[in-house]
């Protein structure tokens, strides 16, 4: 009798049905030997899919329709249709708020399914988060979202092999960053890294640096205080009274310019562009966003909905088959994890 283990669940949504979204979602997909590894579940429509690989010109023969959980079989491309309207694709336009629901449809159908344990991990495609807010969708992005649905406190982590960066601070106006930046905050971010980093990341003990939040991180308060009054006494904290290895902080210009990151498992920056514009140079199109923190793991590609190059077949998918297999990964690693911690408390009993 054949015994073949239960391949992991991978959950998709469409993100921006106007971007790129569902043609590197088919591209990975279509490689028959990578569905050896998981089994995708798309929340979309198999008429979105279908639009797509015409367009395209796309040769994909193994998108199969579910009408619910019990239908979903290996070795296909399982395509749950979450929208009773029939839409008429093509006339859905780029920059035209309508497509706004569509995401946020697929978005919240994945995460319930997700939460009920239905599939495994979740990855998202790119969004456009203006049309959403304008349809109604009160947080700004995936991680806010995710954070207010799911058991945990999220960590934005973007994860490469070479640099992993997380964030302080996520989407804010420059202006906020140094009003919203407090010792308590950037110790918990730390904890969180510090946490995912031994659970998702199998990394016993972790070296981490913390980057300063003004130029030349502050040249000894000439611009600025906020190293020494909040971001110094936080690593102390750490440092001191945990015994961890977390050191800073760093000038973000000198530590990337001279590779002082290959020496560190992981990156904290206090502001978005501080840690991304650093991480996609060094990274893109290989890199993922990462949801650490939370109770379920939720992966999305480096890059944004890319409406200049939608619909042409030209779009990269190396970032997306990063995040699923990087998805796929962290999963494994958690359950081993929960397997060991399980062993070492019975043994100490």
């Amino acid at each position: 009798m054949n015994y073949r283990k239960k391949k992991i669940r991978v959950g998709f949504t469409t993100g921006d049905i106007n971007g790129i979204g569902i043609e590197i979602f088919l591209k990975v997909c279509r490689k028959k030997r990578l569905l050896d590894f998981f089994t995708p579940i798309l929340f979309g429509s198999t008429k979105l899919c279908s639009y797509y690989k015409k367009i395209l010109n796309l040769e994909i023969n193994h998108i199969r329709e579910v009408k619910n959980f019990k239908e979903i079989i290996d070795y296909k491309i399982n395509v749950l249709n979450i929208w009773k309207e029939d839409i008429k694709f093509e006339s859905i336009k780029i920059n035209n708020p309508d497509s706004g629901k569509y995401p946020i449809l697929s978005l919240k159908k994945a995460v319930k399914a997700l939460k009920e344990g239905k599939i495994d991990v979740l990855v998202t495609a790119p969004v456009n988060k203006k049309y959403m807010n304008l349809k109604g969708f009160s947080f700004f992005g995936h991680t806010e979202y995710l954070q207010n649905v799911l058991e945990g406190e999220s960590l934005m982590i973007m994860i490469h092999d070479i640099l992993k960066i997380a964030l302080v601070t996520n989407h804010l106006p420059l202006k906020k960053v140094t009003s919203e930046l407090n010792i308590k905050k950037i110790i918990k971010s730390i904890k969180i890294l510090h946490q995912s980093l031994i659970i998702d990341f199998s990394i016993e003990k972790p070296k981490i640096a913390v980057l300063g939040c003004n130029p030349h991180s502050s040249d000894n308060g000439l611009i600025g205080d906020e190293e020494k009054t909040k971001i110094k006494p936080a690593i102390d904290c750490l440092f001191q009274k945990q015994g961890w290895t977390v050191f800073g902080p760093y000038s973000s210009d000198s530590f990337f310019g001279n590779q002082v990151y290959r020496n560190f498992d992981a990156v904290l920056a206090m502001y978005h562009d501080q840690g991304l514009i650093p991480f996609k140079t060094l990274t893109f199109n290989h890199g993922v966003n990462f949801t650490a923190g939370l109770s379920h793991i939720r992966t999305s590609p480096d890059h944004g909905v890319a409406y200049d190059i939608a619909k042409k077949g030209i779009a990269n998918e190396n970032s997306f088959e990063e995040a699923i297999f990087s998805a796929i990964k962290i999963f494994k690693n958690r359950k081993e994890y929960m397997k060991l911690s399980s062993y070492r408390t019975s043994k100490s009993l």
